[in-house]
């Protein structure tokens, strides 16, 4: 412990003396001044401090430093004289310099505290010994209304008339988180504490105290969260959907249990854990919307241990401009594919009582398909007899059934004939009717004919072009006259009747060779729909067989989802003779040969094709030269057909396109396909 001796009770003095009490390993033994009320003397009577107008009172025993802060230089000379030898003086020019460095750094060290008292949000009260303030905030000038420079030095009874920092200093206790209402209303929650010396002498008390109105709306605050998530939380885990929820590194923060139903997964399993953890086949959404920041719908992919198979949504959680995670809602597809099979035998059961199929039953998205369904819907609107053209297997009956399930019809009879199946005699009776008596056999009261079946519906002719010419010519007086005559009759009975014909044959070859009246033909061509032949619409291949393999899968009890490349590359080589019919035999086989729990056809499960029938790449022909010794007609025809196909060829194969370059309609280009044998 250092000893000092201050000379000089002036306010140098007295700055010295605040610096140096504040010391631990200093002790001011007494204060020198010639003026007994100097303010250096004063202060230090009041803390304690020995003080005199001679220096020898304090000289023995001897003080380990003298500090001159005296203006006057003949004291510096006679402290030196009357010193003792172990005594350090220090002079009155570095005693100054020391008061003015030692001001400045605590008048800065003042304005620091005063910056960061005044800064809290909490009110702050200091007193000294005698209970005088030393310390007013301005938080706390907030609270109580008073004015803190005002307070300053004042008893804090006078400023805080029920306070109890007096007690604290009293007793030296501290009170904690004690509730307590000002005199203006305001209630608060305050801490006091006393402030003690080394030696445990209290030498005063401080007050921290806070608005409790804040702490109260804190707390509600906190209350109000915490029931909104409670109720967030309820929603979620009642939702019938299964929630997925991770943060912005892609960990797993929260799942519903109609997740854990439908993943077999725990939350033990999934929180905390990467966002693929889930996942047993496919990738990541939650990755990719985190990566992205833009929501995706309708992901397949399957989850959890059962591999389930489910549809994914999922978004970015986005507060602000800040991602903070992914939210997904996973949906599973199983009993939606269930209502879907569903459905499906519900069609078809449907489909066994009047018209089957309506367009959406025909599948092809190629151009020449897409061009018959055009054609096909415009007929429907309209009560025009339609003829059907194409080879068998093409799907001619499906389009009689769509355009009558699509006109106005549809609600009435739709009769179907086919025309090659029954006998010449038998044809008649049935299309027509006949009366009591009409032959051997006729039924009592006779039999109405499917023409007056249908009246007011639809009657379906297909294979018109078998029937035999007798027959042909009573049709023709159906179709003019909108009235039939029943075998034996003599009556005509009008029908209302809208008529659809079908056919394979080349019409217009038939008329030439006198097997079909030129007048009907006229009769039956008035909407003429051409239905290209499957080697001609090889981009419809993959959607067919999916559709088979659909239908199938309900036949054969089997769960097959898709269909390879390769074994669609195999079927595409192959010119389909039997057109659909054929494609639906070919994939009914394939199904037999796959194992029962296989999911994709592929090449090996194809049965071998007919190699004569394979499509073998060749070039088109090009027109001769010159024909010699031929009629003009068929030198003109053969000219023609060898110039449509280099024009197809060039076209590649868009019938479209080919017949913008000739300059004839798509349907012209298909009758001369057809006539020349080529399509």
């Amino acid at each position: 412990m250092q000893t000092f001796l201050i000379v000089g009770g002036g306010e140098d003095g007295k700055t010295v003396l605040d610096m140096l009490a504040s010391v631990d390993f200093i002790a001011v033994v007494g204060m020198v001044d010639a003026a007994p009320d100097a303010p250096g003397l004063v202060e230090a009577r009041k803390r304690g401090i020995p003080t005199s107008t001679d220096m020898q009172t304090f000289l023995a025993p001897p003080p380990d430093v003298i500090l001159d802060v005296t203006d006057a230089d003949e004291v510096e000379g006679r402290l030196k004289e009357m010193a003792p030898p172990q005594t350090h003086v220090i002079s009155g020019a570095v005693a100054r310099l020391m008061v003015k460095l030692v001001g400045q750094a605590w008048k800065r060290r003042q304005n620091e505290l005063e910056a960061i008292v005044n800064s809290t949000h909490d009110g702050m009260i200091a007193v000294n010994q005698r209970g005088e303030v030393t310390l007013f905030n301005k938080a706390a000038g907030r609270m109580t209304g008073v004015d803190p420079a005002k307070s300053l030095g004042k008893p804090v009874t006078e400023v805080i008339p029920n306070t109890r920092l007096g007690v604290v200093i009293k007793e030296g206790i501290s009170e904690l988180n004690r509730r307590q209402t000002l005199e203006n209303g305001l209630e608060i929650i305050t801490s006091r504490v006393p402030v003690k010396a080394p030696d445990g002498k209290v030498i005063g008390a401080v007050a921290v105290f806070r608005d409790i109105s804040e702490i109260k709306q804190l707390t509600q605050q906190v209350l109000d969260l915490e029931s909104m998530k409670s109720m967030l939380q309820a929603i979620i885990n009642s939702s019938d959907d299964a929630i997925s929820v991770v943060d912005q590194d892609g960990m797993g923060i929260l799942i519903n249990p109609a997740y854990t139903r439908l993943t077999g997964l725990t939350p033990e399993q999934v929180i905390g854990k990467p966002a693929e953890t889930d996942i047993s086949e496919g990738e990541s959404l939650h990755k990719k919307v985190l990566k992205t920041r833009q929501p995706a719908r309708g992901v397949h992919m399957k989850v959890g241990p059962h591999h389930k198979e489910v549809v994914v949504n999922a978004a970015p959680i986005i507060i602000g401009d800040e991602l903070k995670g992914s939210v997904g809602i996973i949906h599973d597809v199983t009993e939606l594919k269930q209502l879907s099979r569903d459905l499906e035998r519900a069609r078809r059961i449907i489909r066994t009582l009047e018209a089957k199929y309506t367009f959406e039953d025909i599948i092809g998205n190629s151009e020449s398909m897409c061009h018959s369904l055009a054609q096909a819907k415009q007929a429907a609107q309209t009560r025009a007899t339609v003829l059907l053209r194409g080879e068998s297997g093409t799907g001619k009956e499906l389009f009689a059934h769509a355009i009558h399930n699509a006109s106005d019809r549809k609600y009435n009879q739709f009769v179907r004939v086919n025309c090659a199946t029954l006998s010449e005699s038998l044809l008649e009776s049935e299309l027509f009717g006949y009366e009591e008596g009409a032959f051997t056999g006729a039924k009592r009261g006779g039999k109405k004919g499917l023409f007056e079946e249908a009246s007011g519906g639809t009657i379906f002719l297909d294979e018109i072009g078998e029937l035999s010419l007798s027959t042909q010519a009573k049709l023709l007086r159906v179709l003019q006259e909108k009235e039939v005559l029943r075998v034996g009759g003599t009556k005509s009975i009008p029908v209302d009747v809208r008529v659809i014909a079908a056919t394979n044959v080349y019409l217009e070859k038939a008329i030439q060779e006198k097997r079909f009246r030129e007048d009907l033909y006229y009769r039956l061509n008035v909407l003429p729909i051409h239905i290209a032949p499957l080697r001609m619409r090889k981009e419809d291949l993959y959607d067919l067989s999916l559709h088979l393999i659909k239908k199938f899968n309900q036949e054969y009890g089997r769960q097959v989802e898709e269909i390879g490349e390769d074994a669609i590359h195999v079927l595409s080589q192959y010119d389909w003779p039997g057109n659909v019919r054929e494609l639906e035999n070919v994939l009914g086989r394939a199904m037999i040969n796959m194992a029962f729990n296989e999911r994709r056809m592929r090449r090996e499960h194809i049965p071998p094709l007919d190699l004569s029938r394979m499509i073998q790449p060749s070039a088109a022909p090009s027109v001769p030269d010159a024909i010699v010794g031929k009629p003009l007609k068929e030198v003109l025809a053969q000219t023609e057909r060898d110039y449509i196909l280099q024009v197809v060829a060039a076209c590649g194969q868009n019938k479209t396109e080919a017949a913008r370059r000739l300059g004839i309609s798509i349907r012209s280009l298909y009758y001369k396909l057809e006539r020349y044998g080529v399509l």
